[in-house]
């Protein structure tokens, strides 16, 4: 997406009378227009803000919109008009549309150009012909880079550009007065820029988001020490790992597009995710599909849109969309309607995205997946993950060990793993957390029998669904890379 000022250029190059900015920070628009005025050729513009209580200012108090755009439309000299209530009057006021729409009429080509301002801008159809939108939800990296140099200089800071430049990166997302209020916070509570410092800026990013109402943050808090098998998965994201530094990007190198992970139910590809955006040092948010068909938040196109708009102003970024054959799984080549329309739009989205935004989505159902969703170009790999093996169960029989307190040398791993033979990773959970509740009632430490004990009490997910594991099985066989390098089959 072009930045605000290119789109503002633009509009005042193609001579449209109104242009409709799209932004919820006033400030921002205001200086903005000011250095495109003064740059402006052959003769630097000048810029006058209105509002409904001031007008504008002592000069010309007129508050009446009506009056304030006849003057301008009779005696104004050229310039920028920058109206800051005047989009929320509008609705079905339709003695101002009128007079606006005369204004517009009246200041063509004359070197006036009217700015209408407003987080949540509709252009009414009798207006649109003589309108040019402006999408300025987030200010870009230029405006966030010199308010990061603005506060450093302020507080007589030091710092390198690698380190700048990532701080950049960190607060991609939020009003340049977030950026301001947030970065002086922390630099008055960290005297060095190491790690503790820029994991409290990814998680501000959790404010930006929560304003937003529609992706959620999710703290990327697991390490990939935490992650039991999967070892051809866990290669993968650690020859990755590095692709989102500025070094990566000064040597041209492609940035990692999205992974499909599907499979298995209960065998880690959530955590998987949440791997990965610890791995890569990035913010992970997540997409409920179930919200944008909600309607809370209008309608699921417009909210999908918004959601997507959202994941780029805050790039890099990793977008976690789980489960999404829920999200696709009534999709019908050749149908309308809102589920048609959101599926063409992300496809169109997974293809053409120019921010770093990684796409790590999971399934369940894989057969629901239409093939449009898996086929090469959509993500950079498609992994199936399987019911772990028995190292693989060893490992995670270890990890959860581990959680629960636990010594894994003082248990015989090797009996354990098989005796969960065909179990996945939240079934072994379970059984470790089960037993250690069980021993903490009686007031004794957690030994083998005990772990034996409560997996005799669990039924696996292969057993009830047989069935439908295998055809799982067979549909991956073909269409996706295991996620953990094949070995011999289990007896």
């Amino acid at each position: 997406m072009a930045t605000t000022v290119e789109q503002v250029v633009t509009a005042l190059a193609s001579a449209y009378p109104v242009i409709a900015v799209v932004s919820p920070e006033e400030d921002r628009i205001e200086r903005l227009l000011q250095r495109v005025g003064a740059a402006a050729k052959p003769n630097p513009l000048g810029v006058a803000t209105w509002n409904c209580v001031d007008g504008f200012g002592e000069a010309r108090p007129l508050t009446d919109p009506l009056a304030a755009l006849s003057w301008i439309a009779k005696e104004a000299p050229s310039g920028l008009y920058l109206f800051k209530d005047l989009a929320s009057m509008l609705g079905d006021n339709r003695f101002l549309i009128r007079r606006l729409r005369d204004t517009a009429s009246a200041i063509r080509n004359s070197g006036k150009y009217l700015f209408l301002l407003g987080p949540n801008l509709v252009v009414p159809d009798e207006l649109k012909p003589f309108t040019y939108v402006v999408n300025s939800i987030f200010p870009d990296e230029a405006e966030v880079h010199a308010t990061v140099q603005a506060v450093f200089a302020s507080l007589r800071r030091p710092t390198d550009a690698s380190t700048l430049n990532r701080i950049v990166t960190a607060l991609r997302g939020m009003s340049l007065t977030e950026v301001e209020h947030v970065l002086r916070r922390l630099l008055a509570r960290h005297h060095e820029l190491k790690d503790p410092f820029f994991l409290e800026l990814l998680a501000e990013k959790e404010q930006v988001m929560r304003k937003e109402g529609i992706l959620e943050f999710v703290p990327p808090d697991r390490g990939i020490s935490e992650l039991g098998g999967l070892d051809q998965l866990k290669l993968w994201v650690q020859q990755r790992a590095r692709l989102f530094s500025p070094e990566a990007k000064a040597q041209g190198l492609p940035r990692p597009r999205g992974v499909l992970l599907m499979g298995m139910s209960g065998c880690g590809k959530s955590l998987a995710v949440k791997v990965i955006a610890h791995e890569w040092q990035l913010p992970l948010f997540r997409l409920d599909m179930n919200l944008v068909f909600a309607g809370v938040h209008g309608t699921p196109e417009w909210v999908f849109h918004r959601a997507l708009e959202a994941v780029e102003a805050v790039a890099p970024a990793v977008l976690w969309i789980d489960e999404i054959e829920m999200g696709v799984a009534g999709y019908h080549e050749g149908e309308t309607g809102s589920l048609t329309r959101i599926f063409s739009t992300f496809l169109t989205w997974m293809q053409e995205h120019r921010e770093d935004v990684f796409v790590a989505a999971t399934a369940n159902r894989i057969n629901l997946l239409p093939a449009e969703v898996i086929r090469k170009g959509r993500f950079d790999q498609v992994f199936f993950v399987e019911l772990p093996n028995e190292e693989e169960r060893k490992e995670i029989l270890a990890i959860h060990m581990r959680r629960q307190g636990l010594d894994p040398r003082r248990y015989d791993l090797v009996l354990l793993a098989s005796a969960t033979r065909g179990w996945n990773g939240a079934e072994i959970e379970q059984a470790v957390v089960s037993a250690r509740i069980a021993c903490y009632a009686e007031g004794r430490p957690v030994e083998e029998r005990d772990l034996l004990a409560a997996m005799g009490q669990i039924v696996p997910l292969s057993t009830t669904m047989a069935e439908q594991i295998k055809a799982i099985r067979s549909w991956a066989r073909t269409r996706a890379l295991p996620a953990t390098t094949p070995g011999r089959p289990e007896m």
